[in-house]
């Protein structure tokens, strides 16, 4: 590798613009691949194989207008009193011209839907006044026939008694011998008498009959309104309108999933609004609809490029030094990220996936340029010639730079074991971003070298080369390193520890999430949205939940609405929960929809355990089997499903990257060493964005406009990014100590000289690398935001707390030991020279011909 290396350098040096001008068409290519095949992004996140989707698939069969994104129109008076009759009508006006709008499959206008609310109330009200009276008119004619029959049951007893006298007289003339005739016509007229009875008694069994029909009917009827009753009670805390009438809310649903609604849908209903306002009423728009692309590259990353600037100026004490790595630096983020936005027209992929990136990209970009311009400056003041020390620098510096990407690049390409095909990309593209960028530093930096020469040193550095050919100059003084004391390294190493154990204190708190409104700057249109719907209509308005069941086939009308009331009472008997409505059957009848109004927010814990206790609830009444969707449902899946990846993710990234370092260092405890150190940073980088982000310390000044969950992919991208990272600080210091142990120098002297040749150069590095992701904290984007803030802090503690403190009392420690190797396991590997001792210890041109 670093004979390769080595004429790779040399060859840029002395065709430097061929190389140059190669880059630059391959820029030119990228943009053109951008030119033609840019389609745009997407602002939301998926998981496939989710509970919620599983939900969200069934609606899209039986129940398709509420399978798709949806969103909320927030509309409130601007003096703060109800809304007077000219803006309800213009309102009512505007919210039904949404539903011509690309996309939108329906619109709910607010005033209608509770005016409907309340005309049904009265009927209910005026229906139960109606039963009360038809149950009053039924009791009177009961009370009628009941005394109707009591007359004719005494009529029936008096025949009855005349009957037995009659019979008595009958067979008393019988036994005499009497005539009989005047005793038949008796019978006659009794037996005329009881027919009439018998008429009359089934005109009381004909009105009895009516009477239990309609009791019948009257108990249907009550038995209806009673559900009715239920079902409205069960969702009379959910309203689109305030109680002051300020403020009411529209419903938007759309006819595709929030990944797949195209940008221009989006702002076009953005722009209708804006075109369309009501005097007197601004109307502002939830989260989902608002969510905005950031910024790829904008005035906080141009400062965090300069402020790269000036410590590379420092450090290589030239103007013209310091412009190389920024130069390579920007044109490696050119060509990666026009080359990945390219592919936005067949591959999804997330807003924050570039900017992503971008921010690797300029990272690494410019620090692997200063590994290789560093080199190449101390060889040139130690008097080796331009090309020579151009092909030297690339063939040590430059082989570090290519197994720390490669270290990097294995990170991230990880990231896609994990299942998650929007992290995967974003792995994908950040690692296409860090190879782009070490192989600009191995042929743009030596070209830029070779067009530069001695150049490139700043003036009193010449002026002292110059000098020391002349004679005239004073020779350099090294001072012997010494072995950092026992005692001195136990202390550091104890206080390294206890500083980042009690910095990482804040992450057992830890929660994840997906920004909602309330994240968002708080000038902006979804923050004020959220706000207003939390204000007039609770929390839970912000983070509506869709419950499903499903029915048996064949249900009739009566027996759907008395399964849509055992349902809800179900849902409404859970604890979190506010209002239950129902909302819809599908056709065939076999799938109902419930809208769930939870206690809490979005990112609430109460939201979260809501809907895993729904999830868990048995099948209602042993038949009905129910479901969980809605945004809010969907990001806690998200979160889940980023949770449940992260400990395979951290052991395939760390078990690949160990085997890289015990190649590399011929040692089993110094990869180790470097990789407890990396856990104790994470940790620690975790304490300070959860402090931060989720408990609200220092909000003020990272503009936090409202403490909540981190960012549910933030820990799982951090453990990429900074085990990367830190094993390139790990790598530069770690060589240096290598190399001087390999060159004779006592273990613990090798630790001290590995330190001081690395440090100034890594120090560097690693403000050039804060300053970078430090820049992407200013942005309006709360997820930008905080992972700018992670990578910040994670490349503070890992290069200054882990690599540079700790790390060289634990090797001095360690001493012989630190470089022990199985004589097996040294035979079978591989032997990279990462030090690049085969160049150093022959002669160039040998070297070069070999």
């Amino acid at each position: 590798m670093a004979k390769l290396l080595y004429r790779l350098g040399r060859f840029s040096a002395k065709r430097a613009w061929t190389v140059l001008v190669t880059w630059l068409v391959l820029l030119a290519i990228a943009g053109g691949g951008f030119a033609i095949g840019f389609k745009g992004l997407v602002d939301s996140f998926d998981i496939p194989d989710t509970d919620s989707g599983d939900i969200v698939a069934e609606l899209e069969e039986k129940l398709p207008d509420f399978s798709g994104a949806s969103g909320s129109v927030v509309f409130h008076t601007e003096n703060g009193e109800a809304f007077t009759d000219e803006q309800t009508e213009a309102i009512g006006t505007l919210v039904g011209g949404l539903e011509d709008l690309p996309n939108v499959a329906s619109a709910v206008e607010p005033f209608s839907t509770e005016a409907m609310r309340a005309t049904q109330a009265e009927q209910m009200e005026s229906g139960a006044s109606q039963i009360e009276e038809g149950q009053a008119e039924l009791t009177a004619a009961r009370d009628q026939l009941d005394e109707g029959q009591a007359q004719l049951d005494a009529g029936r007893d008096q025949l009855d008694e005349a009957q037995a006298e009659l019979d008595t007289q009958l067979e008393q003339a019988q036994a005499a011998g009497y005539p009989t005739d005047q005793l038949e016509a008796g019978q006659a007229q009794l037996d005329e008498q009881y027919g009439e009875l018998d008429a009359q008694q089934e005109q009381i069994d004909s009105g009895l009959a009516e009477i239990e029909g309609g009791q019948e009917q009257i108990d249907a009827q009550t038995h209806q309104l009673d559900v009715g009753q239920d079902l409205l009670g069960m969702a009379d805390e959910y309203s689109l309108v305030s109680e002051d009438g300020s403020a009411a809310i529209a419903s938007v649903s759309f006819d595709e999933q929030l990944m797949d609604l195209p940008q221009e849908s989006k702002q076009g209903l953005v722009d209708y609004l804006s075109d369309n306002a009501v005097d007197g009423v601004k109307a502002d728009v939830s989260n989902e609809i608002v969510q905005t692309i950031p910024e790829i590259f904008g005035i906080n990353e141009v400062l965090g490029v300069l402020v790269a600037g000036l410590v590379l100026i420092v450090v290589l004490g030239s103007w013209l030094a310091a412009t190389f790595p920024i130069v390579t630096a920007v044109t490696g983020v050119g060509i990666a990220t026009l080359a990945s936005l390219a592919f936005s027209g067949t591959i999804q992929m997330t807003s924050v996936t570039p900017v992503f990136g971008v921010m690797l990209g300029l990272a690494v970009g410019i620090d692997y340029s200063l590994f290789i311009l560093n080199r190449h400056r101390r060889q040139l003041m130690a008097g080796k010639e331009v090309h020579d020390s151009i092909g030297l620098a690339n063939g040590t510096a430059g082989t570090a730079v290519v197994f720390a990407a490669s270290t990097v690049v294995v990170a991230l390409l990880a990231l896609n074991v994990t299942g998650i095909p929007f992290l995967g990309l974003m792995g994908t593209v950040g690692a296409v971003s860090v190879a782009i960028a070490a192989l600009l530093a191995v042929t743009a930096t030596p070209a830029l070298l070779g067009l530069a020469g001695e150049r490139m040193l700043g003036k009193k550095a010449r002026a002292k080369l110059e000098a020391r050919r002349d004679g005239t100059g004073k020779p350099r003084k090294n001072s012997p390193a010494r072995a950092m004391k026992t005692w001195k390294s136990v202390v550091r190493t104890i206080v390294g520890v206890v500083v980042l154990g009690v910095i990482a204190i804040p992450a057992l708190s830890m929660r994840l999430g997906l920004p909602a409104g309330d994240a968002q700057p708080e000038d902006s249109t979804a923050y004020q949205a959220y706000e207003t719907i939390e204000q007039e209509f609770g929390a839970g308005a912000n983070s509506m939940l869709i419950a499903t069941a499903d029915l048996p086939a064949g249900m009739d009308e009566g027996e759907t609405l008395d399964a849509q009331l055992d349902i809800a009472s179900a849902l409404y008997d859970q604890d979190g929960v506010v209002a239950v409505a129902p909302i819809a059957v599908s056709d065939d009848g076999e799938l109902a929809a419930f809208q769930v109004v939870p206690t809490g927010g979005p990112n609430d814990a109460s939201t979260t355990d809501l809907v895993h206790q729904l999830r868990d609830l048995p099948a209602v009444d042993g038949q009905y089997e129910l479901g969980v969707a809605g945004q809010a449902a969907v990001n806690i899946d998200i979160s889940q499903g980023l949770n449940d990846a992260l400990p395979l993710y951290l052991a395939v990234v760390v078990g690949i990257s160990l085997i890289i370092m015990i190649v590399v260092f011929r040692s089993l405890l110094v990869p180790l060493v470097a990789t407890l150190g990396f856990v104790l940073s994470l940790f620690a980088t975790y304490g300070v964005v959860t402090a931060v982000f989720q408990w609200g310390w220092l909000s003020t000044i990272f503009a936090v406009t409202n403490p909540a969950p981190l960012l549910a992919f933030l820990p799982i991208i951090l453990v990429g990014i900074l085990f990367g990272l830190a094993m390139d600080y790990q790598l530069f210091l770690a060589t240096g100590m290598r190399e001087a142990y390999v060159e004779g120098a006592p273990a613990r002297v090798a630790v001290s000289q590995g330190y001081r040749s690395g440090r100034r150069v890594v120090t560097a590095a690693a403000l050039i690398m804060i300053s970078v992701f430090a820049s992407f904290v200013a942005s309006d984007d709360s997820m930008i935001k905080s992972i700018g803030l992670g990578l910040a802090v994670g490349v503070l503690l890992d290069a200054f707390v882990v690599r540079m403190w700790i790390m060289p009392a634990v090797m001095t420690l360690l001493g012989e030991s630190a470089w022990w190797l199985p004589k097996w396991l040294d035979r079978i590997l591989p032997r990279v020279d990462v030090e690049g001792s085969q160049l150093e210890g022959n002669d160039l041109s040998d070297t070069l011909n070999t």
